[in-house]
């Protein structure tokens, strides 16, 4: 499997994904750590999570999929949230939660 069809499979088969540098357990970069910090106060008991670094490959597939330039990159139910930034400014008004609420990925 390509590095596209990867992407897009990853995206529809799990209903919270995040691209990031490195893992859940060891994030490599602030900002993936912060995704990683905010989905968890948000609730979020399960999400597949790639890392980038593994392969420059996704790497790069991942920013065209989204026409993102940055990572880390949320997907919700196959849709594109945003970065970091985006996940912070979310969280900090409730619209994350509500977000993962409706989707039914928490509580």
């Amino acid at each position: 499997m390509d590095a596209k069809a990867f992407v897009e499979k990853t995206v529809s088969d799990n209903p919270v994904v995040l691209f990031m540098k490195g893992s859940a357990q060891f994030p490599q970069c602030g900002f993936s750590g912060k995704a990683i910090q905010i989905l968890k106060s948000c609730g979020v008991t399960q999400v597949a999570t790639v890392n980038v670094l593994e392969d420059e490959s996704v790497r790069q597939a991942v920013k065209d999929h989204a026409n993102w330039p940055t990572i880390p990159q949320l997907y919700v139910k196959g849709e594109f949230i945003g970065g970091s930034d985006i996940m912070t400014e979310m969280h900090e008004s409730g619209e994350l939660e509500t977000l993962l609420k409706d989707a039914g990925v928490v509580g």
